[in-house]
């Protein structure tokens, strides 16, 4: 039994670890950097977030260069919130373990914001910058979220 408290223990400070050095989104020539405007219980706020650099991303850039996404999200599993985008993107799926902050493509067609941690074929398709997981906690709260996309000019 206490071994499985140590592989346990080693687990989670390692995804604790990993989450806290912040993976990297590649960053093209073209550093693409958006902007989302929450609007929650906590009331609005305002933050910008950087692509990574893959095509589900530059097809996302491109959809946004068009005019601002509105997207309803709601919470799911208490780590994350969820919203259909309204179209489908190329998906890069891949196995990874998400930080709070990251952007995901799920399954071609959702976007998903993290405030926690979660293992899953996902797409990155950028991270918020300069937020810890507790003030993207209280900025996403408890219920559905309406988040505006568009880019950061």
């Amino acid at each position: 039994m206490k071994r499985f408290y140590a592989i346990l223990t080693i687990l989670f400070i390692s995804l604790s670890t990993a989450c806290a050095k912040g993976r990297s989104t590649k960053q093209g020539a073209a550093n693409m950097k958006i902007k989302i405007e929450v609007t929650s219980e906590s009331g609005g706020h305002s933050l910008t977030a950087t692509l990574a650099d893959n095509s589900s991303a530059a097809a996302f850039y491109a959809l946004l260069q068009k005019g601002p996404v509105e997207i309803q999200m709601h919470d799911y599993a208490s780590f994350e919130k969820v919203g259909s985008l309204g179209t489908s993107l190329p998906r890069n799926d891949r196995q990874i373990t998400t930080c709070s902050g990251d952007i995901i493509l799920y399954q071609g067609n959702q976007i998903t914001i993290y405030y926690d941690v979660n293992s899953w074929n996902f797409t990155q398709l950028g991270k918020i910058d300069a937020i810890s997981q507790a003030e993207l906690k209280k900025i996403l709260g408890k219920g559905n979220i309406t988040a505006v996309f568009s880019v950061n000019e």
